[in-house]
């Protein structure tokens, strides 16, 4: 629970940061972290292929560890994934999908947040028949892990209303992206994309949790070549804002 612990106090901290009258400057700071090479997937652990229209899941029952690493990739052809958090029999708490266009060159990656419980973390290959992928998942790292945490102090974030979208643009020098988005307890349910010319998305997220608090999405972009627009589009109501922090890696 080190991570929500951080995110209380960042709210404290802040206690403008869900204001509807007070909207966060904007702001990107570069991290100086290994993130590349944490993220490669015979770094995170054992991979499974998944083909298309089937699923996997894997099982973490150490109450004692939060975050969960999951990266997902392929040959070089388009991924659908349906990634979802299982805790006891029958309670989905996070949903998120993924889709990137190419799973070689920009993979899946992602933290997902166990609440401190025995859970599971279940991976859906939503594409066709002969579009398999690989995925792997496993306890993150420590150095890793505060990764996470350490998006809150690198910038002020974003504050976004419900129905609003925010975009940052990155230079050809930046070759991978960070963005954590979480709420007060309140719902989260946004989609994180990148794109490549005029809404021309390359990578997309979509997430659901009742809690964005305990459940907050972080994501990690690769972002080879130049023009490469990180948008972020609340999908819920007005009344379930959300916070954004983008940075660099």
């Amino acid at each position: 629970m080190k991570f929500v612990s951080g995110l209380i106090a960042a709210l404290a901290a802040s206690a403008n940061g869900f204001s509807l009258n007070t909207v966060a400057p904007r702001a990107t700071v570069s991290l100086n972290s290994a993130v590349a090479s944490e993220w490669d997937m015979a770094s995170v652990g054992r991979s499974v292929r998944i083909e298309g229209q089937s699923r996997e899941h894997w099982e973490f029952p150490d109450p004692n560890q939060e975050i969960v690493q999951v990266v997902v990739d392929s040959n070089g052809r388009p991924v659908e994934s349906l990634i979802e958090l299982w805790i006891g029999p029958d309670w989905t708490p996070m949903k998120v999908k993924a889709y990137t266009e190419d799973g070689l060159l920009r993979p899946i990656q992602t933290l997902i947040g166990t609440r401190n419980k025995a859970a599971a973390i279940d991976i859906n290959n939503t594409g066709p028949g002969d579009f398999p992928l690989n995925a792997a998942a496993s306890y993150a790292k420590p150095g890793l892990a505060a990764q996470r945490a350490d998006l809150l102090t690198a910038n002020q974030g974003r504050y976004i209303e419900g129905g609003a979208v925010h975009s940052v643009n990155f230079d050809a020098s930046v070759d991978q992206v960070q963005v954590l988005l979480y709420t007060d307890t309140r719902q989260l349910n946004a989609q994180v994309e990148l794109l490549n010319g005029p809404n021309n998305f390359k990578q997309k997220f979509e997430v659901f949790t009742n809690n964005g608090l305990l459940n907050s999405l972080y994501v990690v972009f690769n972002t080879p070549g130049s023009g490469n627009v990180v948008r972020v589009t609340n999908l819920a109501p007005l009344e379930f804002p959300c916070k954004a922090f983008i940075a660099s890696a």
